[in-house]
C-alpha cells in the first residue's frame, strides 16, 4: 500500500504576509486617527463658533456702569444760579446758563473756566425760563422777565495747534441778538418751549398771569446779505380754566401740550378751528397726582411726564378707529422715588435720566421699557446734563458742587420684551412686532424685534418642507423598492445632481421668472395641483386594465417613464385653462378677488414661491438619504414578508417603512435644517418683508436673509451689529436643538426597529 502524499503546510508568517499585516494595521491606525481627528475638529469648530457668537452677543446683556471721576465747586458761582447746562460732543467742555443772563463755559475735569459770555439782555431783565430745542441742533431758548424770548446756540471751534486738540466754546445767535417779544404787556415768561423745523420756528410760553402766548416765525434769507430774517405770525391759543404749569410745542408745530396745576394734560390742535382747538384733556395718575415735570423725548413724538408720585410715563398721539388723534399713555417706568428734582434726555437714543431730591439718578430707555442704571450723587440734585454720546454725565448738586461721571451704557435699548414681545412704537396705533433697524434721521426709534424674523424663518421652512417632504420621500420609496435597477441607476444620480445647482440661481429664477409667472397664471398653478393627480390616477387605471400583452411591452420597473408625458400634458392643460378659470370663478382677476372678496393680501413674492423654489432645493437632500435608508433594509426581511403572503404594499408599509424610519426621520430633519439655514432663495424670492402673517400669499424675512442683507452695513460693535450676531446665535441654537431632538428620536426608532 502506497503512502499518501504529504499535505502542504501553509505558512502565515512569511516575510511578505508579515509586511502585509503590518501595512494593513498601519493603514487602519492612520484611518482611525484621521477619522477621529476629523470628527474632533468638527466638534471643536462648532464649539468655537458657539463661543464666538456668545462673545459678540454677551455685551448686549452686560449691566450698565457709571464712575464718578471728578468733583469740584460750581464754576463762577458769582454769575448766578444755574437754570440750564450741557456739554459739547467730546464731553471735554461744558456750560451752564444762569438766571443773570450769563453763560459759563468750563472744563469738565477740573471746572476751570474757558469762557464767560454775557448775553444781550437789557439791564434789569432776568432769565425766567429756559427750554431745550432739538438736542442735535445745540439750540435752546430763554424766556425773559420782560415777556420776550431769545434763541441761543452753544458752538465750539476745534483746532489742532501742535497736533493737540483745542476746543474754543462760544455762543451764537441763529435768529439774531434781538429778543422776540411774546407777551404784549411784558409779563415774565415762567414756562417756555420752542419747536424748530426747516424754514420755521414756533415759540410758546406761559406768562406770569397764566396766559398762553405763542408766535410762529417763517425764516427768510436776505438775497444780498444772506442774513436770516424772521417774519412773525400770530398763533391764537385759548385761555384755560385751570392754571397751566408746563407747556410743550412738538416739532411738527401742530400740537401743543399743556400740563395744568391739577394734574391734567391739555392737548391743543393748532390745525383745528378756533372752537375745536382743545383736542382733549387727560388726567395723569389718580386724583391726588400732580405733574412735576414735562419734557419731549428725542424726536419730539413723545412727551415724558414725571408726577408727584415719583414715577415717569411716556405719552404720544395715536390715531383711533375714527382717524382722530388722541394722547395715549404708552408706558410707565419704575419710580425713582421721592420728589423729582431734575431730568434730561439722551440726544441720540430714546433714553432719559430722572433725579430726585435725595440724589438718586436713574437711567431709563423708553423702547426697552427698562431701567438701565441707578447711581447716587450723595446729595440733592439740582441739574443734569448728559453728553451727546451718552457716555458722560454732568451733575450739579444743591451743595454747590459739580460732579463729572463716566457712563458705560452701550446697549440700553435691549430687553427681552424689546426682542421678543410686542412693543408700542411711536407713530403706531397699537403694540406690534416690528423689525426696522435704521432710518434716515437720528430721531428714529430702532425696532429690534426678532419675532418676525424667527417667524419668517419657520414659515419659509414650513412651506418648503410641505412641498419637498412628500415628493422626496414617496419618490425615494418608489425608486428604492419598486423601480428597476437600471432605471434607478439613472434616476438617483440625476436627482442628487440637482443639489449641485447654486441656490442663487434658484433664487434668481424664483424671483424674476416664477413669481411674475405665478401671478399671471395663479388659477393655473392651483389647477396643476388638481388636474395632474387626476391624470396620473386616470392613466394608472387605464394602464392596469390594458391587455397583459401590451403591458409586457414595457419592462418591469420602467412604468414611471410613461408618466412623464402625462404630467407634462396635465401641466400644459392647467396653464391653458388658467384664463378661462379666472374669468369663470374669479371675475377675471384672481389676485383682486383674493384681496377684495376673500380678504387675503397678495404679494408677488410670497411663501408659495419660496415653498416651490426652496422645496426644489431641499428635495435632493431628503430623497438621497431616504432612498439609501430604504434600499439598505435587508432583503431577507422583504422576501420573508412576501413569502408569508403579504402584498408588496403591506411589505412596504409594515416592514420597510418601520425599519427605515430612523434614516427617513434623519433625512427630514436634515432637510429642515437645510431649509432653515437657506439664504439666497429667501433673499431673492420673498420680498424681505419682516411681517408675522401665515398667509401663503404674503412674503417674509428670515434670520439668515436678514443677516446677509444688513451685516455689511452695520457699524462694528453697535447694537445693530450685535443684534445680528444674536440672530445668528438664535439660528445656531435652533439648529442645535432640532438636531439633538432628531438624534434622540432616531435612536429611539433605531432601538425599536433594529434588525438583529
Amino acid at each position: 500500500m502506497s503512502e499518501s502524499p504529504t499535505q502542504p503546510t501553509l505558512d502565515f508568517n512569511t516575510p511578505k504576509l508579515v509586511r502585509h499585516r503590518k501595512n494593513r494595521k498601519l493603514k487602519d491606525k492612520l484611518a482611525s486617527v484621521s477619522i477621529g481627528a476629523g470628527g474632533i475638529s468638527v466638534i471643536v469648530a462648532i464649539t468655537l463658533i458657539f463661543f464666538y457668537l456668545l462673545y459678540e452677543v454677551a455685551p448686549l446683556f452686560t449691566s450698565a456702569e457709571a464712575e464718578r471721576v471728578a468733583t469740584y465747586d460750581v464754576p463762577e458761582q458769582a454769575a448766578g444760579s444755574t437754570i440750564f447746562s450741557g456739554t459739547e460732543e467730546q464731553g471735554e467742555k461744558a456750560f451752564r446758563v444762569t438766571d443773570q443772563g450769563k453763560v459759563v463755559f468750563f472744563n469738565t475735569i477740573d471746572g476751570s473756566i474757558d469762557n464767560l459770555v454775557s448775553l444781550p439782555i437789557p439791564e434789569g431783565v432776568e432769565v425766567s425760563s429756559v427750554a431745550n430745542a432739538d438736542p442735535a441742533s445745540r439750540k435752546f431758548v430763554l424766556g425773559l422777565s420782560d415777556g420776550s424770548a431769545l434763541v441761543l446756540q452753544h458752538s465750539y471751534k476745534i483746532t489742532y495747534p501742535n497736533d493737540q486738540r483745542k476746543i474754543e466754546p462760544f455762543i451764537e445767535y441763529p435768529f439774531g441778538e434781538e429778543a422776540m417779544q411774546l407777551s404784549e404787556n411784558g409779563e415774565p415768561l415762567k414756562e417756555i418751549s420752542i419747536a424748530l423745523s426747516d424754514g420755521a420756528l414756533m415759540v410758546v410760553a406761559v406768562t406770569e398771569s397764566n396766559a398762553l402766548v405763542a408766535k410762529q416765525f417763517e425764516q427768510e434769507e436776505d438775497f444780498l446779505s444772506g442774513e436770516i430774517r424772521l417774519v412773525p405770525e400770530e398763533v391764537d391759543l385759548p385761555q384755560l380754566d385751570v392754571a397751566p404749569k408746563f407747556i410743550i410745542a412738538e416739532p411738527a408745530m401742530r400740537f401743543v401740550f399743556v400740563g395744568t396745576n391739577d394734574g391734567h394734560i391739555q392737548v391743543l390742535d393748532l390745525n383745528a378751528k378756533r372752537e375745536n382747538i382743545v383736542n382733549g384733556t387727560i388726567k395723569v395718575g389718580d386724583e391726588n397726582t400732580l405733574i412735576d415735570d414735562m419734557t419731549l423725548l428725542l424726536g419730539g413724538a413723545s412727551i415724558l411726564v414725571s408726577d408727584s408720585q415719583g414715577s415717569t410715563s411716556q405719552w404720544f398721539m395715536v390715531r383711533d378707529e375714527n382717524n382722530k388723534y388722541r394722547l395715549e399713555n404708552i408706558r410707565t417706568f419704575e419710580a425713582v422715588g421721592g420728589k423729582i428734582a431734575a431730568a434730561d434726555i439722551e440726544q441720540r437714543r430714546k433714553g432719559f435720566l430722572i433725579a430726585n431730591t435725595e440724589g438718586t439718578i436713574k437711567f431709563y430707555n423708553s423702547t426697552a421699557h427698562s431701567t438701565a442704571l441707578t447711581i447716587s450723587a450723595d446729595a440733592a440734585v439740582k441739574n443734569l446734563a448728559i453728553a451727546p454720546r451718552a457716555n458722560k454725565l454732568l451733575v450739579e448738586t444743591t451743595d454747590g458742587k459739580m460732579q463729572w461721571w463716566l457712563v458705560d451704557n452701550e446697549h440700553p435699548e435691549i430687553s427681552f420684551s424689546a426682542l421678543w414681545g410686542k412693543v408700542w412704537y411711536e407713530g403706531y396705533e397699537e403694540p406690534d412686532y416690528i423689525w426696522q433697524s435704521s432710518a434716515a434721521n437720528n430721531d428714529f426709534e430702532p425696532k429690534y424685534s426678532l419675532s418676525p424674523l424667527a417667524f419668517g424663518t419657520l414659515k419659509a421652512a414650513f412651506y418648503a418642507m410641505l412641498v419637498a417632504t412628500p415628493l422626496a420621500i414617496c419618490g425615494a420609496l418608489y425608486t428604492a423598492y419598486f423601480m428597476s435597477p437600471g432605471l434607478r441607476r439613472k434616476v438617483k444620480p440625476s436627482i442628487e445632481l440637482m443639489e449641485a445647482l447654486p441656490t442663487v440661481i434658484l433664487g434668481f429664477l424664483a424671483g424674476l421668472f416664477f413669481a411674475p409667472f405665478m401671478e399671471e397664471n395663479l388659477p393655473g398653478v392651483f389647477a396643476v395641483l388638481i388636474i395632474t393627480p387626476i391624470f396620473i390616477l386616470l392613466f394608472g387605471f387605464i394602464w392596469s386594465n390594458l391587455p397583459s400583452n401590451i403591458r409586457r411591452l414595457v419592462p418591469d420597473g420602467w412604468d414611471p417613464v410613461l408618466l412623464i408625458p402625462v404630467i407634462i400634458f396635465g401641466g400644459w392643460l392647467a396653464m391653458a385653462l388658467s384664463p378661462t378659470l379666472e374669468v369663470a370663478f374669479f371675475n377675471g382677476d384672481m389676485r383682486l378677488w383674493l384681496t377684495n372678496e376673500a380678504g387675503i393680501d397678495f404679494d408677488q413674492r410670497n411663501a408659495l414661491v419660496v415653498g416651490a423654489a426652496m422645496g426644489f432645493a431641499v428635495i435632493p437632500t431628503i430623497f438621497s438619504i431616504t432612498e439609501d435608508a430604504v434600499f439598505s433594509v435587508p432583503k431577507h426581511l422583504t422576501q420573508g414578508s412576501l413569502a408569508l403572503g403579504a402584498t408588496q404594499w403591506q411589505t412596504m408599509t409594515r416592514v420597510i417603512l418601520p425599519t427605515a424610519s430612523p434614516g427617513i426621520f434623519s433625512a427630514v430633519m436634515i432637510g429642515m435644517g437645510r431649509a432653515v439655514g437657506e439664504t439666497m432663495i429667501v433673499l431673492m424670492a420673498t420680498g424681505n418683508t419682516p411681517i408675522m402673517d401665515i398667509n401663503i400669499f404674503e412674503g417674509m424675512r428670515t434670520l439668515s436673509a436678514n443677516i446677509a442683507v444688513e451685516m455689511p452695513e452695520s457699524e462694528v460693535g453697535s447694537t445693530h451689529y450685535r443684534i445680528l450676531f444674536l440672530a445668528a446665535f438664535v439660528l445656531f441654537l435652533f439648529t442645535f436643538v432640532v438636531n439633538t431632538f432628531a438624534e434622540f428620536v432616531r435612536q429611539r426608532l433605531r432601538n425599536k426597529y433594529s434588525v438583529i
